[in-house]
């Protein structure tokens, strides 16, 4: 067993990878760019060396400076996480001319799987069921649309070193193909330094299954069972599971055969994913391998038990692998999520700055229920324009899909983030979808059920009668606390408060609030206003003032609920609801009923970053006409390249921006007559 590893990558993963190896003995030494010398997984590992500036190129993907780390340090291998170097066929060699253990797959193995293109080649020679498509490199724009006439509408095109969504454009028309090849190119280049890309049939309401295989240098290969990634947004996948609720037994043993049959054909030695694209008929095509660990492995360690990052480390330390395919077993279920420093409400363009608050729900076990945070950020770091903008990855397992699920709503209520935007709120809603719960899924169904973007919903129901509830519990040990701060005499508790009215959303609801046993109770009031005369809902809760989550019990059943304080009330946040909530006594009530309501100005004629970034196109001048959907501009952010179209007809009238200049959030480009 290796002594010592370094660790080829930054954030969530590299953290990850130190967590296994100090359960093994095993000393870790980080990497970092200047952007990360206060990063987590810095401080985490026995030792850091600087490679470089903020750039990937030059630091995380520069393989000479990577090399020299592990000769300085005295590494005896490496483990390369995920993305940057972890399928460059040319590390794992430059590693080994240096004497070092590659903690991954062999380069035999990368350079048949790694590229797109060659790994479809192989697998259909390994009489693996391929999806139509074009598996030569294309040229130019022209001989792209001439081919995907041949296939047939729709298609996609893709980076042939690509993964994550980046360098991966679906088009529907031969009007769509010339920008979609060009902007293919442009990301694939700047993501992984191979502008090449090739073009395949994409299969109408498709579900992605991808199946976990684990092999080791003595010629063992296994399959650990499925994951459905089908929760995708620009074809970036949002959240896992496993196993998925489209595969039965049968299609699991003919779906593992076929990744198996393949990791053997190319002589695979480690851990990899083959990705499948399935009809809602369970037919399946093979659509690539990925030669590395996946983002969304948790999920198959928590429903078969195994840790991956230990097997690939004994794999590489030359052991065989421990375990057959009869001991494979899934048990249960398991949820992830990806949190993502992005703005939902913003079609959900990148965020970054400082994390002002970062609290995360506690890793637990609880009557057979698992909540697991994989995360490389803490509490007043940085969330970088130079990298991925994944906060987290929450996990939760259970013993059912339904458990799990309910587990991860809750958790998601727990989850308190601040200074920056973050998709929460998106996920939280997503786990309340029936179209989610009950298992209907395919990649379009982000697309499906939220064709205008993801807008804020108004609290109904028995959700805006707990938030309310909240609110007026909150309020209530507010005023207690300002009582005994404020110099006032002793004396009985205030056992009732007088009738209040609490403004949730825009929508009004009186009730009466009293102690109780164990708690506090907040009584509704009927419609015709008589008070002791509506519903009531009892809670009971450890809160304290200035604690950011209201965890506590709402009649028998555990909830939780952010509270941030704003202006005479309460931003409350709960089961992907966000809400402004005020308690007003009926004095006050009745003044805020008479408050003009302000109204936001009108920015129709300016074209504003919508979030940090550099600018790489602008694509009109002054004076120009132009219509709704052309391009105006192009502003690359976290390595995605994000196309700013004019919304509506009109001639630009200035421009305040040009290529390369760097922009923060809400800085006008360019202004319209």
């Amino acid at each position: 067993m290796f002594k010592r590893i370094l660790i080829a990558n930054r954030g969530e993963i590299a953290c990850r990878i130190i967590k296994t190896a100090r359960q093994l003995g095993i000393e870790t030494v980080a990497v970092y760019s200047e952007a990360d010398k206060d990063a987590l997984h810095v401080e985490m590992a026995d030792t850091a060396i600087h490679i470089g500036p903020p750039p990937a190129a030059e630091s995380y993907l520069d393989i000479d400076k990577i090399v020299s780390a592990c000769v300085a340090c005295g590494a005896e291998a490496v483990h390369p996480g995920y993305g940057f170097l972890s399928e460059r066929a040319a590390f794992p060699i430059a590693l080994a001319k240096a004497g070092i253990v590659f903690i991954g797959p062999n380069p035999r193995a990368i350079a048949a799987m790694g590229a797109k293109i060659e790994s479809k080649k192989a697998a259909a020679a390994a009489n693996v069921s391929t999806v139509p498509g074009h598996l030569g490199v294309i040229e130019d724009e022209r001989e792209a649309v001439r081919i995907a006439d041949e296939i047939g509408y729709p298609v996609m095109i893709k980076a042939s070193a690509g993964g994550g969504g980046k360098g991966m454009r679906i088009v529907r028309s031969a009007a769509e193909v010339a920008e979609g090849f060009a902007r293919a190119r442009s990301e694939a280049k700047s993501s992984f330094g191979d502008e090449r890309v090739f073009i395949e049939k994409f299969i109408i309401d498709p579900r992605h299954i991808e199946i976990q295989v684990l092999g080791d240098k003595h010629g063992n290969v296994i399959h650990l069972g499925e994951r459905e990634c089908s929760i995708q947004r620009r074809n970036q996948k949002v959240i896992e599971e496993s196993p998925s609720p489209l595969i039965d037994a049968l299609t699991r043993e003919r779906m593992g055969a076929q990744a198996v049959a393949l990791a053997k054909a190319v002589g695979y030695d480690s851990a990899g994913t083959v990705e499948f694209v399935a009809g809602q008929d369970k037919r399946f095509y093979f659509l690539e391998m990925n030669t590395r660990l996946q983002v969304e492995h948790p999920v198959t360690e928590l429903v078969t038990g195994i840790d991956l990052v230990e097997q690939m480390i004994r794999v590489a330390a030359g052991e065989r692998l421990s375990i057959a395919q009869r001991d494979v077993k899934l048990r249960g279920s398991a949820i992830e999520s990806r949190i993502y420093a992005e703005d939902p409400y913003r079609n959900f363009l990148p965020s970054t700055g400082r994390l002002v608050k970062y609290r995360p729900p506690a890793e637990r076990v609880v009557d057979g229920v698992t909540v697991r945070n994989d995360t490389g950020v803490f509490e007043g770091g940085e969330i970088s324009i130079y990298y991925d903008p994944m906060i987290a990855k929450l996990v939760t397992h259970a013993p059912t899909r339904e458990a799990a699920i309910s587990a991860q709503a809750s958790a998601l209520d727990a989850f308190y983030v601040d200074g920056i935007r973050h998709n929460i709120p998106f996920l939280a809603a997503l786990m309340q979808h029936p179209r989610w719960r009950a298992g209907e899924l395919s990649t379009g169904f982000i697309a499906e059920e939220f064709p205008e973007g993801f807008s804020a919903r108004a609290p109904a129901g028995a959700t805006a009668r707990a938030m309310a509830a909240v609110a007026a519990a909150v309020d209530h040990v507010l005023g207690e606390r300002k009582r005994r701060i404020s110099g006032q005499m002793a004396g009985r508790p205030v056992v009732r408060e007088r009738l209040r009215s609490v403004w949730l959303g825009g929508a009004e609801s009186r009730l009466e609030v009293e102690r109780e046993a164990g708690g506090i109770g907040v009584r509704f009031v009927s419609a015709e206003g008589r008070p002791g005369s509506g519903p009531m809902i009892l809670l009971s809760s450890p809160w304290k003032p200035g604690e950011p989550v209201w965890q506590g019990i709402i009649d028998g059943a555990p909830v939780a609920v952010q509270v941030r304080p704003i202006l005479n009330g309460f931003s409350l946040f709960h089961g992907g609801i966000e809400a402004k909530a005020f308690v007003y006594t009926q004095s006050e009530s009745a003044a805020a009923r008479l408050m003009p309501i302000k109204v936001a100005a009108d920015t129709g004629k300016t074209l504003v970053c919508p979030m940090p970034g550099l600018v790489v196109l602008i694509a009109v001048t002054v004076g120009q006409e132009v219509k709704a959907g052309e391009t105006l501009a192009i502003v690359e952010a976290m390595k995605m390249e994000n196309v700013l179209r004019a919304e509506r007809d009109g001639v630009v009238k200035a421009i305040f921006a040009k290529k390369g200049d760097s922009l923060a959030v809400d800085t006008v480009i360019l202004e319209f007559e």
